[in-house]
């Protein structure tokens, strides 16, 4: 928790029998100093997935849906394009119809549709947009609320008592207090400032449940028993293998892990697993049910900073797994900092901007890689690869510092070892773009008028934040590139067959006022632009 930065953590652990435990940690509430109690509701995410596959394999038990149909058979007002093929029930279950990862069914724009990426069943794309689909499939088949259908077909018969369907005010009053980044229009470094979220109302099928540890026991234990509870099934021993087979490669979850329908089917240390992450505007959860071992273990803590306790569920599984088979107990998971760089010395040095007079100087410090600027030196932690941000929120906090390396790498001495990374030649804060030395590449890169126009920032109605300008002749939606794909829309980030969109609107006096990201509005707001420290 110290190393994540959360206020406070609730677990539940279990075997295939009983829970073996319930457990709850720090603060729920940090300005009250309020402890957390294993009573209190944590909201899941995305977790909720699992719950609504569960519901569509019931229906389809009972005869009433057919996995291989088209959905627009069963609901043809849906607002979607399927340029590529039709899409099924088993496409969206599994993240493959092609549909961009949109939050909402209906847009603003009564007229406007999502636009399909790919062939069903091509890739994996994560899909919010796909579930909530589902629910209203439920709500088609069920002939009750997608909630309603949840509380009768799951959670009464698993003895969720206490388990809230979808997050309202009243349910936010049993819950612990939820905590977010406290400048959200900064990159957020993992031990930056929280503030407290107020409490709100969300009932999509992609991740409406908030629920107590001994709930989510419950859940977890009828997911190690392939679908049995204590006076029957919830679910066929079929409905369950469909459930948990590995149709499509996932590596979001893991490099080994593959998704089924509602849940990642991955293995660890042999074992079948599945597995499953849910992060919310103020919490973030994970689950991990050990299919072979017969235990299983959920975690939630009550802030949103990019984290999953995944690290915990994995470790938990493997300490029970131990336990159970009387063997030595593994050693505890390894939380790496990340201010640690261990390859900080590939991106120190100095960085010219190209056609300014501004610089960047980078050195390292030990394990970190630090910015000097003047007197002041910036410790940076790694978010991604080449790229890093900030920890000192206000100084070079608007964007990431993003590397860029030589093409191609070297080879090594000898061939048993591997690949000599190539070198690091550039690294781009927003439009701006900065050389070392050692880049021998193009350095004249023109600014297209047209883009112009969609430079800015853009704020949507719930906060959130989007940076776009230009840089090296590409148009950039902070840190993805944007593919032109007309005069005015564009596709977001490097996959080819991304059906993910990001639409410049409503051009007056030479500025785009409007921008839709994934069926997302944000609004253009004009503030003055950030201060800098130069050296």
């Amino acid at each position: 928790m110290r190393a994540m930065n959360a206020p406070g953590m609730t677990q539940a652990l279990t075997d295939s029998k009983a829970t073996i435990r319930t457990a709850a940690y720090g603060y729920a509430n940090v300005e009250l100093k309020t402890p957390v109690t294993v009573d209190q509701l944590f909201q899941i995410g995305s977790i909720t997935k699992s719950f609504v596959a569960i519901i569509l394999l019931q229906l389809r038990d009972e005869g009433k849906l057919d996995l291989n149909r088209p959905v627009l058979e069963y609901l043809p007002w849906l607002p979607i394009s399927m340029p590529y093929g039709p899409i099924t029930p088993h496409h969206l279950l599994t993240h493959t119809s092609g549909l961009p990862d949109a939050a909402e069914i209906f847009q603003a724009d009564p007229e406007a549709r999502h636009v399909q990426g790919f062939i069903p069943g091509e890739h994996f794309h994560y899909c919010n947009l796909g579930f909530n689909i589902l629910g209203e499939l439920v709500q088609k088949l069920d002939g009750r609320l997608w909630y309603q259908a949840l509380q009768a077909r799951l959670l009464t018969p698993l003895g969720m008592t206490a388990t809230a369907p979808v997050i309202t005010i009243e349910s936010s009053a049993r819950s612990a207090t939820g905590y977010q980044p406290y400048f959200d229009d900064q990159q957020y470094p993992r031990q930056g400032r929280l503030v407290a979220r107020p409490p709100e109302v969300f009932d999509s099928p992609a991740g409406s449940i908030a629920a107590p540890a001994e709930d989510m026991a419950r859940h977890l234990r009828m997911l190690l028993n392939g679908g049995r509870i204590a006076n029957g099934r919830v679910i066929s021993a079929e409905g369950f293998a469909l459930m948990s087979t590995a149709y499509i490669k996932a590596p979001e979850f893991s490099p080994t892990a593959s998704y089924g329908y509602g849940i990642a089917v991955d293995t660890l240390d042999g074992h079948k697993i599945l597995r499953h992450t849910g992060g919310m505007n103020c919490f973030a959860s994970s689950i991990h049910v050990d299919m072979d071992g017969g235990v299983a273990a959920f975690a939630s803590i009550n802030a949103m900073q990019g984290y999953r306790p995944t690290a915990v569920t994995q470790y938990v599984v493997r300490l029970l797994r131990a336990e159970h088979e009387s063997k030595p107990l593994p050693a505890p998971e390894v939380i790496a900092d990340p201010a640690d760089v261990d390859n900080a010395s590939e991106y120190a040095g100095t960085y010219l901007a190209v056609g300014g007079s501004k610089q960047l100087v980078f050195k390292e410090d030990g394990k970190h890689l630090v910015l000097v600027q003047g007197d002041q030196q910036i410790v940076l932690q790694r978010s991604d690869g080449d790229s890093f941000v900030s920890t000192v929120q206000g100084q070079y906090a608007d964007y990431s510092l993003v590397f860029g390396r030589e093409q191609g790498s070297q080879k090594p001495a000898k061939p048993s070892q591997p690949p000599i990374p190539a070198l690091v030649v550039e690294v781009g804060y927003g439009p701006d773009w900065y050389i070392n030395s050692a880049y021998k590449g193009n350095r004249q890169f023109p600014s297209l008028p047209e883009w112009a126009r969609l430079e800015g920032r853009y704020r949507s109605d719930g906060g959130d934040d989007a940076q776009v300008f230009q840089r090296k002749g590409r148009l950039w939606l902070g840190d993805s590139q944007l593919t032109p794909l007309g005069a005015s829309i564009f596709r977001v980030g490097d996959d080819s067959w991304s059906p993910d969109t990001a639409e410049f609107l409503s051009i007056v006096d030479g500025k785009a006022r409007l921008l839709r990201v994934t069926g997302f509005d944000y609004r253009r707001v004009e503030v003055n632009p950030p201060v800098e420290l130069v050296s």
